[in-house]
């Protein structure tokens, strides 16, 4: 016997050896093996808890390490407002997703979790970041070019604070200004919302060519992975009511509220977010036919399908009335990542419970997770799941913030200059004795960003974070021998008094985000009208309205001399002055419809009853002048 044991002895060895080989060489971990091998790969060494850990994404303040490695938790986000701690630097914020991206890769397989933000008019949450127009000043400039850019600068900056993943854009078409996201959509018209989708490209990348198609594409550690919202009508509900139903035939939806996800898709798209509202009485987040057979079937769509917050909850009325059932029917639409965000054991259990039992089949289970993981390969996740700090000196760059102030510039609309064609108050001249500012939007940062700035609703003041309000860029522009006057609410007398050369009022909305948001009655804040009655009753003014929709001006027109569009155009209002005061004219025309009063509406350009106060496609245009 003893003649055959040093070959034994070879033999054990080189199994021993396969072994050690096998134990450290994994496909999926080898960036040179095809996508689908990878995948495929990893995909046969899960289990079922680790599958239904990746569908799951929990908020910020729950994902602990130990949630982290005990339930295999996918992925994490950021709510509106929340953050590291207030004012956090990038470092922090890098500090925090390593912290848990540590965890993540801690465990078995050691799958990255990805971290999810909303970023929707630059990296918003983040204090010192570059605040862009909100999209429906963006959608004015119909300049596809210049949203790419927005979507470069803002993949960099949210990059500098370590995330990967952005909840943007927005696609939404939004039918009734009386909703309380129609900021957040571009134009009443998909053409518009279609040329702008090309901020995808910006955000991920561009795609390379013979890419397949529906195929998730994101270029690497400066560019994010982006999420197309909310699908699908989201725009078009009922008397603008957030979350609400949108009664539209099947070829409307098509032709409306569908074609700006043909071209996401087409763009490579990593994600895609379902809506709260329904579609002629169907919750979204429950619908089959539009989730899987249209949107994945149909048009090919390969990345992963993201629920919005609590999105599960609130297919049912009121929200977890049964929140198995809720499980069962969002899983089953074809929803593959849970945005729960706190009580995620009971939805880990809930669809654990499901599959075991085969209500929910385990082939859904692997739909989704293969799409998430085709995400988290395809974006060199894998490869580079840690964040550094080569990026921190991106946030609120001088370079981005020039980039927001030409889009505040291109996205100003001129509704009225002058009494008559020959005889314009715009653009102001810089050199006079004494102008007024006033109106409770002339100085406040806050007010001009808007919701989704630093908090989910947005905030009053200066103090929320670095940039210029409207008072103090007119302060920068005009010769240094004018004396400027703010008042934010001068009396009559008070301005008569004053012999003013011009004023500028400027008013509008407070900030607000989604349903808070939603108004029947459209109107300029108080005491906004009553400035406008009190200084342009004395003085010739230009009043500049800070809004996030057209908002109820007739009463007003005939007694301003001239009247601005600015949206709400971020931190950099220095954009209004160069154009109030000539450094640049005036290119601005209206994405949206303007009213002449709410009884109007829904009102949208092509409608049979359409008699607007200014139509869509209106702006007056100037040219720079020259001033010394």
């Amino acid at each position: 016997m003893g003649k055959f044991s040093i070959p034994k002895l070879g033999f054990l060895l080189l199994c021993c050896l396969a072994a050690l080989t096998e134990a450290t060489y994994v496909k999926y971990k080898d960036p040179k093996q095809p996508l689908g091998v990878r995948i495929k790969d990893l995909m046969r060494r899960m289990t079922l808890a680790e599958k239904i850990g990746q569908m799951t994404q929990i908020e910020r303040t729950v994902a602990t390490p130990d949630a982290m490695k005990n339930y295999f938790i996918g992925s994490v986000l950021s709510g509106g407002g929340s953050v590291p701690a207030q004012k956090a630097t990038p470092e922090t914020w890098i500090e925090m997703v390593n912290t848990m991206q540590k965890a993540s890769l801690s465990t078995r397989l050691g799958i990255p979790m990805i971290y999810g933000i909303d970023a929707v008019h630059g990296h918003n949450n983040v204090y010192k970041a570059t605040i862009f127009p909100h999209n429906i000043g963006l959608g004015v400039t119909r300049d596809p070019n210049l949203v790419k850019r927005i979507g470069e600068a803002t993949a960099l900056e949210v990059r500098a604070t370590g995330i990967p993943y952005v909840f943007a854009p927005c696609i939404a078409v939004c039918r009734d200004p009386r909703w309380g996201r129609c900021y957040e959509s571009y134009s009443e018209d998909h053409k518009i919302v279609q040329m702008m989708t090309e901020i995808i490209t910006g955000l991920q990348g561009g795609l390379p060519v013979h890419s397949k198609k529906g195929v998730p594409f994101v270029a690497g550690k400066n560019k994010v992975a982006a999420c197309a919202k909310h699908y699908v009508g989201d725009g078009g509900t009922t008397k603008g009511i957030n979350e609400n139903n949108t009664v539209i035939s099947w070829n409307g939806l098509l032709g409306i509220h569908m074609p700006a996800y043909f071209n996401s898709i087409a763009k490579g798209v990593a994600t895609i977010m379902t809506s709260y509202s329904s579609w002629n009485g169907k919750k979204m987040h429950a619908n089959h036919d539009l989730v899987t057979d249209f949107l994945k079937n149909k048009l090919k769509f390969r990345g992963f399908v993201i629920s919005d917050w609590q999105g599960l909850d609130r297919i049912t009325s009121p929200p977890h009335a049964n929140y198995s059932y809720s499980v069962e029917a969002g899983v089953g639409a074809g929803i593959d990542m849970v945005m729960v965000p706190y009580n995620f054991t009971e939805f880990i259990d809930d669809l654990t419970y499901q599959v075991k039992n085969n209500i929910i089949p385990m082939s859904r289970i692997d739909d989704a997770v293969k799409r998430i993981l085709r995400v988290k390969f395809v974006m060199g996740l894998f490869e580079n799941p840690m964040a550094d700090n080569s990026l921190v000196n991106q946030l609120g760059s001088q370079e981005h913030r020039e980039l927001a102030r030409e889009a505040v510039r291109k996205s100003l609309v001129l509704l009225k200059n002058g009494e008559s064609a020959d005889k314009p108050l715009l653009p102001l001249p810089k050199k006079a004795t004494k102008i007024l500012v006033a109106g409770t939007h002339a100085d406040n940062l806050g007010y001009q960003c808007g919701g989704w700035t630093i908090t989910w609703q947005g905030l009053g003041g200066n103090d929320l974070t670095t940039g210029t309000t409207i008072l103090q860029a007119v302060k920068n522009t005009v010769d240094s021998s004018t004396q400027v006057v703010y008042s934010e609410n001068p009396d009559a007398g008070f301005v008569k008094s004053g012999e003013f050369s011009y004023a500028i009022v400027v008013v509008g909305e407070p900030p607000y985000a989604e349903t808070y948001g939603d108004s029947l009655n459209l109107t300029i804040s108080e005491p906004g009208p009553m400035t406008i009655y009190n200084v342009c009753g004395s003085v010739k003014c230009v009043v500049v309205v800070i809004s996030g929709r057209p908002v109820v001006v007739q009463p007003f027109v005939s007694s301003v001399d001239a009247l601005v569009a600015a949206w709400l155009p971020g931190t950099e209002g220095q954009g209004v002055a160069d154009v109030l005061f000539g450094d640049y004219g005036f290119t601005g025309k209206l994405a949206r419809t303007w009213f002449k009063t709410v009884d109007q509406l829904p009102m949208n350009v092509g409608d049979p009853h359409y008699d607007p106060l200014f139509p869509f496609g209106f702006g007056l245009t100037t040219k720079p002048t020259h001033q010394n």
